[in-house]
């Protein structure tokens, strides 16, 4: 096997070899790292580097599958964690200039886990300034880049994620979605991204306390999705919205032939390019190959429920940045500075009616589930926006129709605004500009297992992602 091909390895095929001492740790993580060097310059998803510290830890992780130890879930495979949670002793600099220095006195929960099952991070990940954009850049550093085409972001916020995992600089990767920062690059990259429902995995305060506000897992497959949600999930004694008792996915699942899904190819509110609908009807065609039913329906949603998520948005996350502007608004990004200053002015009647609006919203969709298995929907309504775009300046149009700059041009919002549906997005094809596309399958309050189960089916049908050269990104 080639070192590309093992940067492309899913972590579940890894740890296979590992144990039957086919591969070693070190070789993984030595390919890896070689890959992360050789493409940082034209993707740049990468923050800080643990390289060094990282071979050591591969080395420890050789020698317990040599001597035949008990293994943990995740031993020896390179993790790279978005650049926004904390690991004691490690920088962390949420994309910002503020916090350039800064290093972390304590280790998010999602982080002890992920170390704790033995995984190893090799690297932090690209995310906008404290991860309030769809797309990824900063002043501190700099452009990231889609590594399918470089003209267009990775998506945000966990574009970094997103791009290491596509380039093959990481076999797994961290995210976290408030409105779509997992599933927006995910879509943007061709990879899998899981947003779960409120709880299930913990959170660091204050915005554990956010129903909006979700830690997740992402990868190349959906198996290792998988694999990576089982790390994370469960409850915590540091954070009381975590759920219990810890929900376990099995790596197998039943077909699911005979199922009723529901389809929406704009959720009744979104402008939507021609090459997502193009690949998202090939998708649901796949599903229907499956022996399920696919049916559209229509929400009866409207267009001013992007204002109230967003209203949302800047109440709680907005007003919370807006706390640095008195002594470091000039450090801060252009778009940062404008989210911390739409904080200042949000109200709690406007609180109050994005709450409104939100329950409205689960009015039809609640009972919809009950009838329907599953419901899919494109992820961004647009493949993506150019990699230096700037919402608080730049527009976005799509079919001639101006949208919303923040998420006028992503699909995933509504979907943290019912923050207790779990949603799993996984690719649909590239778009003309060779920009991969999304589709976001949504299942009932709480139910991971059903949109797993759909999206291995569908993943097993199409032959899945990045096997071989002609299904991976040209760096």
């Amino acid at each position: 096997m080639s070192d590309l091909d093992l940067c492309y390895l899913p972590a579940h095929e890894a740890l296979s070899r590992f144990r039957a001492r086919t591969l070693s740790p070190v070789e993984l993580m030595e390919a890896v790292i070689a890959r992360a060097g050789a493409v940082q310059g034209k993707v740049n998803s990468l923050t800080f580097t643990h390289f060094d510290r990282a071979i050591d830890e591969a080395r420890k992780a050789e020698a317990k599958y040599a001597r035949g130890a008990r293994t943990r879930a995740l031993e020896g495979l390179p993790v790279a964690v978005k650049d926004e949670s904390a690991i004691k002793g490690m920088p962390t600099s949420g994309g910002s200039l503020i916090m350039k220095d800064d290093v972390a006195d304590h280790t998010s929960e999602v982080n002890a886990r992920i170390l704790r099952a033995g995984g190893i991070v090799h690297a932090r990940t690209a995310t906008p300034e404290f991860s309030c954009a769809g797309y990824t850049w900063s002043c501190l550093w700099g452009i990231t880049r889609n590594p399918w085409n470089p003209e267009f972001t990775p998506g945000g916020s966990s574009g970094g994620s997103g791009a290491a995992l596509a380039s093959g600089a990481a076999t797994l990767a961290t995210g976290s979605d408030i409105g779509g920062s997992i599933r927006i690059p995910a879509s943007c990259c061709g990879v899998v991204g899981f947003k779960p429902p409120y709880g299930r995995n913990p959170e660091d305060p204050p915005f554990n306390l956010d129903f909006y506000c979700h830690e997740g897992p992402m990868a190349r497959t959906v198996k290792d999705t998988i694999l990576f949600q089982n790390v994370m999930a469960g409850p915590s004694p540091q954070d009381i919205a975590s759920l219990r008792p810890k929900l376990r996915l099995p790596l197998e699942m039943r077909p699911i032939k005979g199922w009723r899904i529901a389809q929406s190819m704009d959720l009744g509110i979104f402008e939507v390019d021609p090459d997502v609908r193009r690949n998202t009807e090939a998708a649901l065609d796949v599903f229907r190959a499956l022996g399920a039913t696919v049916e559209e329906v229509d929400l009866g949603w409207t267009p001013g429920i992007l204002d109230a998520g967003m209203t949302y948005l800047r109440h709680l996350f907005g007003a919370y940045l807006s706390q640095l502007l008195k002594d470091h608004a000039e450090d801060m990004t252009t778009y940062a500075r404008q989210f911390a200053e739409e904080g200042r002015k949000s109200n709690p009647v406007e609180f109050l009616h994005s709450l409104d609006v939100a329950a409205g919203m689960y009015r039809t969709l609640g009972p919809l589930l009950e009838r329907y298995d599953v419901l899919i929907c494109p992820t961004t309504a647009l493949p993506a926006v150019p990699a230096d775009f700037d919402q608080s300046k730049d527009r976005v149009r799509i079919n001639g129709e101006e949208v919303n700059p923040f998420l006028g041009w992503a699909m995933t919002l509504p979907f943290n605004m019912l923050s207790r549906c779990p949603v799993l997005s996984v690719p649909s094809g590239r778009a003309g500009n060779g920009v991969p596309t999304g589709i976001q399958i949504v299942g009932r309050t709480y139910s991971d297992a059903d949109v797993f189960r759909a999206g291995l089916a569908y993943e097993a049908a199409i032959g899945g992602w990045f096997a071989d050269q002609a299904s991976r990104p040209e760096l």
